[in-house]
């Protein structure tokens, strides 16, 4: 496995960035599956207000245990869906990140998780600050800053 993707890495030209991102497509595609196996991660992520005194009822399989996040099947589905295309965009910029609508658009990726991310934080209540959304909003936060500091760096 780990030559498999020191070969896959071999492709993605030169510079830490364009590894990055190839890291995080990576690990996208594996909260992608998490998604749509299990609500447990996006469940972590979306955790619901702090104090919701109403009990909420477990998806049929799973443990019966109370939650205050508002996540379903439906939206982590949904989630693992967009998690998928940002993934790719992700990907493509990876190898392509000479291309300046390419760039762009990956960045454009991180700028939107970022606005999601902090408003189901900060107005929805949907998100609460924990390991499950620092990771998420770590990424969507320093990522986008080191593409436009690298910009002119990478962009042909």
């Amino acid at each position: 496995m780990s030559s498999t993707l020191h070969t896959v890495g071999s492709y993605v030209p030169d510079g830490l960035l364009p590894k990055w991102l190839l890291f995080l497509s990576i690990v996208s595609i594996g909260n992608t599956v998490q998604s749509y196996v299990s609500l447990a991660g996006t469940r972590e992520v979306y955790a619901g207000p702090a104090s919701r005194s109403t009990p909420s009822v477990a998806p049929p399989g799973t443990a019966s245990k109370q939650h205050t996040s508002p996540v379903t099947e439906l939206s982590a589905r949904t989630f693992g869906t967009w998690t998928a295309l940002s993934s790719i965009v992700r990907l493509y910029a990876a190898y392509n990140i000479h291309d300046p609508v390419v760039y762009q658009l990956a960045l454009w990726t991180y700028g939107l998780a970022f606005a999601h991310f902090t408003s189901e934080w900060l107005i929805f209540g949907t998100a609460r600050w924990g390991r499950g959304l620092a990771g998420p909003l770590f990424v969507a936060t320093l990522t986008p800053l080191w593409m436009l500091a690298q910009y002119s760096d990478y962009v042909r």
